[in-house]
């Protein structure tokens, strides 16, 4: 005779096992068992059917896709949360979508684009190419934790700026011994600043500056304390805004990989977060 103990019924993964107790000699060559252990009188047989170790397998699935749907979630409600609302402009991380990822990388080019005096539009079409792809390299490539681009947006219902990205800047942790060494000894890394753009239509409206802060409240966020960017040393409105911000110069760039090549000089400029 035999027994049939049911084993872990309450299983999340509703694996059905059981116990077979049998006499020695009525042990089938044929059984399918995990495990033989002796008992009085007999073998005990820890057995699983070949449907229950297809449930597994299906509900191991099922899991596992699941949990990318909840990673997923998780990740646009990061990007939809807002880091800053001031001076009428709300800031966020960018949503990772083609349509919004091609504005950003717009907002950039117009602000970084030097024109030039021949085939302008053509070269203007190939600087914005460059941006997007940059962009998205950088999106594609790095933690959530290690690379942020945040985007502002009107927070009020304005005509001129509903539903459109007004500003964009690049925020990444980086350990650049250049200018580590302007920063305590116990820093080890920091946030740098960079690819800060707004569009013509709504410059000069503060929108620099609130992104500049959606920077702080990200460097609290990850645990970060110093912030870093450069600046051309002869942009002096440029400048007068980090300054406002709370950034102050520690070095500007060596003579002979600016002024002797024909390259602007750059400031570097540090931030403390309180």
């Amino acid at each position: 005779m035999a027994y049939l103990l049911a084993c872990n019924p309450t299983t999340s993964h509703k694996l059905f096992c059981s116990e077979i107790f049998l006499d020695s000699r009525a042990v089938s060559r044929n059984a399918c068992c995990s495990s033989v252990r002796r008992s009085s009188g007999g073998f005990v047989l820890q057995c699983t059917t070949t449907s229950s170790t297809s449930q597994l397998s299906r509900a191991d699935q099922n899991l596992s896709l699941q949990q990318q749907i909840e990673n997923a979630g998780e990740k646009l409600k990061q990007q939809l949360e807002y880091l800053v609302c001031e001076y009428g402009w709300k800031v966020r991380r960018l949503v990772e979508n083609k349509d919004e990822t091609k504005k950003a990388a717009l907002i950039q080019a117009e602000a970084f684009h030097e024109p030039v005096a021949l085939f302008n539009d053509l070269f203007f079409q190939f600087f914005k190419a460059e941006v997007l792809s940059g962009l998205m390299y950088k999106l594609n490539n790095s933690p959530p934790n290690r690379y942020a681009c945040l985007v502002a947006e009107a927070a009020t219902e304005d005509a001129d700026s509903q539903k459109q990205l007004v500003g964009v800047i690049d925020v990444t942790v980086l350990r650049d011994r250049d200018v580590l060494q302007h920063l305590p000894a116990e820093a080890q890394e920091y946030l740098y600043i960079s690819g800060i753009a707004v569009s013509k239509t709504f410059r000069r409206r503060k929108i620099a500056t609130a992104l500049l802060e959606a920077c702080d409240k990200l460097s609290i966020l990850w645990g970060h304390e110093f912030l870093a960017l450069r600046a051309y040393e002869e942009d002096l409105g440029a400048r007068k805004l980090y300054t406002n911000a709370g950034y102050h110069v520690v070095s500007r760039d060596p003579p002979w990989t600016s002024n002797w090549i024909g390259r602007k000089c750059r400031v570097l400029m540090i931030k403390r977060t309180s």
